[in-house]
């Protein structure tokens, strides 16, 4: 299963154009962005579809504004993820409680989480959808990520529990920020909802992870952005997160430590408790130092291995999906650094061509010294930096920006895998750009699965990867998953 957007043109813009062109405006706003449609396509392994799926928006017959209804901001790269249910019968996903070709919603507040600063005044809940193999929806609305958006999310409905665990980011104003935007950024849990969306009155945000470079030692900046997380996963009943953007924080795989005797006393490193549990509850936070500390008590760290270093001296660690082949086995997407430095001689994308962590990065871990390591990164066959075509998508020069319309394979974003009988996996992956677009994060993008050796310690010469779908004119693609109700290891 596969998520995408579907860009509608004409839209009416400051910079007046239709797809691509009117994405040149995010050069001169930064909150530029237009909601669009979501589309769930139900693929084969190989890339064969097999049918499609509309979630319910503005567009369709009989979808008033007091329906159920859910959109992408179209250019919005970091959304739209897709995770399967802890028991493997549902796919959750989030967006927006909005009509489709509405300007600037993902930069909107939310109507519980106002921040008066934040040069966008539209109040716009996020949401988060639920499907079952049947296709019928459910949506739960919350006041968190306000300011900005909503990414993942994740039911855990085994063992009698009935939670979602979301991530994504918060704020979009000045310093200093609201207490409800400082609690809605990051990592929250919320109660599923059956009601109708018009009928839900959610609260304030209620996070369930925290995390602050103090804990590392490093000096406080801004309060919320540490937890600008991206990915969102599941293992062992552990949850994980991966921060792979933004200039604040650290560009990392967390995890949420619910002991809390691991998180607290280990400089902010650490590894998951074998006795670990899911989350149940929010954090019993202290609000007087919302301001100061952030949301307290902190119960998150970063996985021991993973980059400790902050994001704004780093230039090569951008991870964005997550996923476990098994206890020892982890496989990181990495975005790429997005520069989109261009050579004309070669007819590359120079920067992202060079990468040398941009890719599918595998990760094991050593128990004699307690640490995860970076065996090798998976690249082969993503081309990265060389620009491709699309089907009745610009060419030339982008005279905004001066480079080529054309984009290229920058890194990866959502993945998702299963382990075969022979030692092996499959990995699939979403492809990020690079391009002269004024939105990258609009560019047509791809599909892509590899097969790796499990047990493997170096790079198998053999591995490379597949594309098994191209996004179209006005589309996108975001997440994958399997469907509802298929086995999955």
């Amino acid at each position: 299963m596969v998520t995408s957007g579907s860009c509608s043109p004409p839209v009416t813009a400051i910079n007046d154009g239709i797809y691509p062109k009117v994405f040149n405006n995010a050069t001169v706003d930064g909150s530029f962005g237009i909601t669009s449609k979501i589309i769930l396509d139900q693929i084969t392994p190989r890339g064969s579809l097999v049918n499609s799926l509309e979630v319910p928006n503005s567009s369709q017959k009989g979808v008033s504004p007091t329906k159920n209804q859910l959109v992408t901001s179209f250019s919005s790269k970091s959304e739209l993820a897709l995770n399967l249910s802890t028991d493997h019968q549902y796919v959750t996903f989030m967006g927006y409680v909005a009509p489709i070709d509405k300007l600037d919603v993902s930069n909107s507040n939310t109507p519980g989480a106002v921040d008066p600063t934040n040069p966008v005044g539209e109040n716009i809940y996020r949401a988060v959808a639920q499907i079952d193999q049947k296709g019928k929806f459910s949506f739960t609305k919350t006041n968190a990520y306000s300011g900005n958006n909503g990414r993942a999310a994740i039911l855990n409905n085994s063992n009698g529990d009935n939670f979602l665990y979301t991530a994504g980011n918060a704020g979009n104003g000045s310093s200093p920020q609201p207490d409800s935007i400082i609690l809605g950024a990051g990592a929250q849990i919320m109660d599923p909802q059956v009601k109708p969306l018009v009928a839900q009155k959610p609260g304030l945000p209620t996070p369930v992870g925290s995390f602050n470079i103090t804990q590392l030692g490093d000096k406080h900046d801004k309060i919320g952005k540490d937890t600008n997380f991206r990915g969102l996963t599941i293992f062992d009943n552990v949850l994980y997160y991966s921060k792979g953007s933004g200039g604040n924080g650290v560009n990392s795989i967390y995890f949420v430590d619910t002991t809390g005797t691991i998180c607290t006393s280990t400089d902010g490193i650490g590894l998951p408790a074998p006795s670990a549990t899911l989350p149940v509850s929010p954090i019993d936070y202290d609000p007087t130092l919302l301001q100061t500390e952030g949301v307290v008590p902190y119960n998150m760290c970063i996985l021991k291995g993973f980059n400790t270093v902050l994001a704004k001296t780093t230039m090569d660690v951008f991870p964005f999906g997550i996923w476990f082949a098994n206890a020892t086995t982890m496989y990181v997407a990495d975005e790429g650094n997005g520069d989109n430095t261009y050579s004309s001689t070669s007819r590359t994308y120079t920067t992202a061509a060079a990468q040398t962590k941009a890719g599918l990065q595998k990760w094991t871990f050593n128990s004699n010294t307690g640490t995860w390591r970076l065996a090798y990164t998976l690249k082969r066959g993503l081309n990265l930096g060389i620009p491709y075509t699309v089907p009745g998508y610009p060419t030339g020069t982008n005279p905004v920006t001066g480079l080529p319309w054309s984009p290229a394979i920058d890194g990866l974003r959502n993945i998702t895998g299963i382990v075969h009988s022979d030692g092996t996996a499959t990995i699939y992956a979403i492809t990020s750009t690079v391009s002269g677009s004024g939105d990258q994060g609009a560019d047509p993008n791809k599909l892509v699965s590899i097969t790796d050796d499990i047990s493997a310690t170096t790079l198998p010469r053999w591995a490379s990867f597949t594309i098994l779908r191209s996004a179209r004119f006005a589309e996108v693609l975001r997440g994958v998953s399997f469907t509802p109700g298929s086995w999955q290891s």
